[in-house]
């Protein structure tokens, strides 16, 4: 698999929603020991945890508490057979800045899966990120 500086390494992340992601951050760093690997202003944190990794954001997609994410090889072919199989696409592969191709889907139970491939070794600071402890 690509490494990408501007994604965490692990192959599952969960993602969980907070009103301010900032603050929860801090109160991660001082109440579970968490350490801050990356800020995206104030709607996107990445965390990390032992050898894991979180993320927070500002809001879920859809509208939920929680989500996963999940690195893969190629986003094109996942996306193309889960929506084969009928899965639900809310948000179709594309490309951002910070060297990541993405897709959202919903599962059959209504939680949100979004599948990400690195495809360019991007550091944060060429995309408006603040690197903490990568």
């Amino acid at each position: 698999m690509r490494y990408n500086r501007s994604m965490m390494k692990s192959t599952v992340i969960p993602e969980l929603a907070y009103a301010d992601p900032g603050k929860a951050a801090q109160w991660l760093e001082g109440a579970f020991g968490l350490s801050v690997r990356l800020r995206i202003a104030n709607h996107r944190v990445q965390m990390n945890v032992g050898d894991g990794h979180v993320v927070l954001t500002d809001r879920g997609v859809p509208q939920t508490p929680s989500s996963l994410m999940v690195r893969v090889e190629n986003v094109d072919a996942h996306h193309a057979t889960a929506a084969a199989f009928g899965a639900k696409i809310v948000a179709p592969p594309q490309t951002y800045p910070y060297g990541e191709r993405q897709y959202t889907v919903i599962d059959c139970g209504g939680h949100a899966w979004k599948f990400s491939q690195s495809v360019a070794d991007v550091a944060p600071e060429d995309w408006g990120g603040t690197s903490g402890q990568l």
